[in-house]
């Protein structure tokens, strides 16, 4: 089945999906300018037929894979030729591999093909597959071989292929070798140093450091006029690492600007870099530098930079043939090669390791890689032998003996993801192997030099012309694809294209799936395998059966249909080679939409994540307005157009869209040098919190001041006059304050609980003599001895009179006098008398017997009459000293009665001492008197009078009389 929707070999729709075939490469696709007959030439001559399909072509089974289409943003097609690369032996037909694996080393392998042709072996089992595929219910013969021609068996169940994504657009003049090259994951930007001294011939050429687009589209270029570079790297944000050879790394965004450097450490500067790496790991991207004097040193995030020295090498005298960094429960160690023996280097010590399994005549290390997930490791020994295992070195995995006994210039593992197959490719200059756990390889001739780029489920290989990715085939594309695939999913394929045909076939395929209860796993099969096609022909045709399949199934969730619907137009839109980032469906699962929007912003790409946006339908905070705010970041960059114009233009776009701060667009402004930009801004900024932080930094305190007053935020305005007052001097600050009388205000709140002293300066400035002797006042508390104390009353008791507030005045003179006399108390009689008001002091004078001192106060301060009785009355009750109290009663008329008299008598449970009062109460109160008493017969009707006639009278002393007293006393009430 071939699901490009192309026809029978010899057809039209066949040999569309040929085009660019060359018969003399053997299947590899013909470059631009080396005279092969394009797609359009080949249409020129006319439709051939079956024969001459056959005359251009060996054998179908070396037919080139379907040209890839790029789609623009528009929707039209561009194509792109196929890479120069081909497999050193022409690719047996997928029917042969079906049937058995052949070698693919050294020539036409059992019952395979050599470059003469194909072998008798090899012939029949064509016609064994092809009698399989054209029983019925089988795969359709001839179709197959079209898609699957570039797939390569490795073992029995995994097969690679290699197809193209780019026809690089750079015209590099240089070959790789000539060049510093760095290219970032998840089909990222690529850095190239070119050394212009050679080409120039001039020594005093500069090297020039360009970055390209994965499609080879030029984004910026410098002239390099820093130190020597060691190494290339690229950061998980996509920030381009130069590495000097004094240890400095350099810090380049995608566009060639400056953003920051690092050292190293001063032996990295005194020993100067013999190589560089560049590793990630979950705390970021790290850096490990080998010195000249065979050190290691390295930082784990140059984030958070922490430079760590790791332990030496005993008897290390030349450099290690080879090394990586590993990444082993968050630790990160240091591997290296010498000779035949590998040392690890921990945070604390240097072993000696030994890979299980190795064989002792393997011999000496050559290169080592390390997988893209840190869990696997790859080493290759000058025999030619290729050790696989786990990088904790406990387990090996499988081993290869390539026979290649050449140093290999990369070798990077291409592993896919949950994928039981292990498989590295090695790379020499004109020679690519894929070597995995089975007794065969992969071999491709390199035409040109190449550079291998690893990936989380392949292989990007980089060439001066063409741009390629290799990886493993995934299950659900094989049991689809596969030659004479019974698979729910190849037979739901078949069926939707025969139903397009309107043939009957299409039911009998259909009927079959559903008579094994298959049909939800082959809608799920074509989903899935729809996400893993690179080409859109492809995907649409596995779609289409997917919703064909679904037609037939109640109940079916659409939602695993539908995104991945969306998630290939979104993959399909930045495949464009104007958009350059080839990202496959697991690494743009891996990456996160989130992710891939911010790589849209870094290029400046905002309309196509804008589309993005809107198309996924995501929130506008997390999308469209995240994204509208790095555009206008950019905005405010450029110098072109004038403040008003750009503040204008900013404004007009963004509004009021939720999730977009002014403020931070305002300070990416000022951080450009345009101030009067950032401050008109602000004014779109509605949260003055935003606002008024970005203001004092722009010295521009009086309008942060204004800005903080209008929100009614206190805090805001504290924020604002503390940093005014570091800022000012006392002067200019305090002028400031006047003008703003809430800020003031508040101010002088601050101080008086914090800065007393700043209080006081404040109130002499603006002559405020009532505050200034409210503030004495409150002061003279804070003083230990009497004397600081009397001294700040006496300053309050100047001010209050010039403020004209005698009142005030006489208090505090009262307070001072009196301050004095409780010295002399105090001192006179040791007892704690200082800090008590006027009433306590008085009435502890008269509780410890100090009568005349108590009048003396009394006379002093003029205390009123009732308030100085009743203070006394209480005093002489609490001590217990009635016969003071007595007399002190027959001293004068008492000015608040004598019914006090009695409920204080009462109160401290003397009745007997109240019975003396009682008869001396006013008539309207003495009925309660003598209740209180207890002594109700000898209480008065209303209008006698009369005295309690002795005990004889008291209730609860003469029972007899209780019944008569009752009728006595019934005006009482109840």
């Amino acid at each position: 089945m071939l699901a490009l929707g192309m026809g029978e070999p010899g057809t039209p729709g066949c040999w569309r999906g040929l085009g660019r075939v060359s018969s003399r490469d053997g299947g590899r696709g013909h470059r631009r300018g080396r005279g092969h007959p394009g797609r359009r030439g080949l249409r020129a001559q006319g439709t051939p037929g079956p024969a001459s399909v056959r005359a251009a072509l060996p054998s179908l089974k070396m037919a080139a894979a379907p040209t890839r289409r790029a789609l623009t943003q528009d929707g039209r097609g561009s194509r792109s030729p196929p890479h120069p690369s081909r497999p050193i032996l022409p690719v047996p037909s997928l029917k042969m591999a079906a049937a058995g694996p052949a070698s693919r080393r050294g020539g036409a392998g059992r019952g395979g093909a050599g470059r003469g042709g194909a072998g008798r072996g090899g012939r029949k089992r064509r016609r064994e597959a092809q009698a399989e595929a054209d029983r019925p219910g089988s795969s359709r013969p001839g179709t197959m071989d079209c898609y699957t021609a570039n797939w390569n068996p490795l073992g029995e169940d995994a097969f690679y292929r290699k197809f193209e994504l780019y026809t690089m657009e750079w015209n590099l003049k240089e070959d790789l070798r000539d060049c510093l090259v760095a290219a970032a994951p998840y089909g990222g930007p690529i850095a190239l140093l070119k050394n212009n001294a050679r080409k120039e011939k001039s020594p005093s050429a500069r090297p020039l450091l360009e970055i390209y687009s994965a499609s080879g589209l030029l984004l910026a270029s410098i002239p390099w006029k820093s130190g020597q570079l060691v190494q290339l790297g690229w950061t998980a944000s996509e920030d381009l690492l130069c590495i000097q050879e004094d240890g400095t790394v350099l810090i380049y965004n995608l566009f060639c600007e400056f953003k920051r450097h690092f050292s190293m450490g001063n032996e990295v500067l005194q020993n100067h870099v013999l190589e560089a790496k560049v590793f990630h790991t979950e705390y970021g991207t790290g850096v490990a530098i080998l010195t000249r004097a065979y050190r290691f040193s390295l930082t784990t995030n140059i984030d958070d930079l922490k430079l760590r020295r790791m332990p030496e090498v005993p008897g290390l005298q030349k450099p290690p043939s080879c090394w990586a960094v590993l990444s082993q429960d968050r630790v990160t160690i240091v591997l290296l090669a010498v000779d035949q023996d590998l040392y690890l280097l921990d945070n604390t010590s240097c072993s000696v390791v030994t890979p299980p399994g190795m064989s002792p005549s393997a011999g000496a290390y050559l290169q080592m890689a390390v997988s893209f997930n840190y869990r696997c490791l790859a080493l290759f020994t000058d025999t030619g032998y290729i050790w696989m295992g786990l990088a904790t070195l406990k387990e090996k995995l499988c081993e290869f003996n390539s026979t290649i006994r050449s140093p290999p210039k990369q070798m990077v593992w291409c592993m896919r993801p949950r994928s039981r197959q292990r498989a590295v490719v090695v790379a020499w200059d004109r020679q690519l192997m894929v070597a995995g756990n089975s007794t065969e390889c992969i071999q491709f001739v390199l035409d040109e030099d190449s550079y291998l780029v690893p990936e989380v489920d392949g292989v990007r290989i980089l060439s001066r012309t063409s741009h390629e990715f290799l990886h493993e085939i995934p299950e659900a594309s094989q049991e689809i694809f596969k030659i004479a695939s019974m698979a729910p999913g190849a037979l739901l394929l078949e069926a939707q294209k025969e139903y397009e045909k309107e043939s009957q076939k299409a039911d009998e395929y259909l009927r079959e799936i559903k008579d094994q209860k298959l049909l939800p796993e082959a809608v799920s099969q074509c989903i899935e395998a729809a996400g893993y096609e690179h080409e859109p022909d492809t995907q649409k045709s596995l779609l289409r059966a997917a919703s064909f399949g679904k037609c037939f199934i109640d109940k079916f969730p659409p939602e695993g249909f539908v995104r991945m619907c969306q998630d290939l137009r979104v993959l399909n839109a930045i495949r464009d080679y104007q958009i350059g980032i080839p990202l496959t469906f697991t690494q743009y699962k891996r990456l996160t939409i989130e992710v891939l929007l911010d790589r849209l912003v870094l290029r400046r790409l905002y309309p196509l994540a804008i589309r993005i946006c809107e198309y996924l339908r995501l929130s506008e905070i997390q999308g469209v307005s995240r994204i509208l705010a790095h555009w206008a970041c950019y905005k405010v960059q450029q110098k072109d157009k004038s403040d008003e114009e750009v503040a204008h233009a900013i404004n007009q776009k963004l509004g009021d869209t939720p999730g977009i701060s002014y403020s931070e667009i305002a300070a990416r402004a000022y951080d450009c040098g345009r101030t009067e930009l950032a401050i008109k801004l602000l004014e779109y900024e509605p949260r003055s919190g935003e606002q008024v932080p970005l203001l004092l930094k722009m010295k521009r305190s009086k309008l942060a001041l204004s800005k903080a007053i209008e929100s009614g935020d206190t805090d805001l305005v504290y924020t604002v006059v503390l940093h005014l007052k570091n800022e000012l001097n006392r002067g200019t600050f305090f002028m400031t304050l006047q003008n703003q009388p809430v800020a003031l205000s508040l101010y002088r709140q601050f101080c008086k609980h914090q800065e007393r002293e700043t209080l006081k300066d404040l109130y002499n400035q603006d002559d405020n003599h009532q505050e200034l002797g409210n503030f004495h006042v409150h002061s003279s508390y804070s003083e230990k001895r009497i004397e600081g104390r009397v001294g700040a009353l006496q300053n309050a008791v100047d001010e209050y009179y010039k403020a004209k507030n005698e009142f005030a005045a006489k208090a505090t003179e009262d307070q001072i006098k009196l301050l004095r006399l409780q010295r002399h108390l105090q001192e006179d009689f040791d007892k704690p008398y200082l800090d008590l008001s006027l009433h306590d002091t008085v009435y502890n004078l008269i509780l410890d017997g100090h009568h005349k001192r108590a009048e003396q106060l009394y006379r002093d301060f003029k205390i009123p009459d009732k308030r100085y009785w009743w203070l006394k009355i209480s005093a002489l009750a609490n001590r217990g000293d009635w016969e003071e109290m007595e007399k002190f009663s027959k001293s004068k008329k008492s000015p608040i009665g004598y019914l006090p008299f009695v409920e204080i008598s009462v109160k401290h449970h003397n009745r007997y001492e109240a019975k003396k009062y009682a008869p001396r109460v006013t008539p309207e109160q003495r009925v309660k008197a003598f209740v209180l008493v207890g002594c109700v017969s000898s209480a008065p009707a209303p209008g006698q009078l009369g005295e309690c006639g002795g005990s004889s009278g008291c209730v609860g002393q003469d029972r007899p009389q209780e019944q008569k007293l009752v009728p006595r006393a019934a005006w009482l009430g109840p």
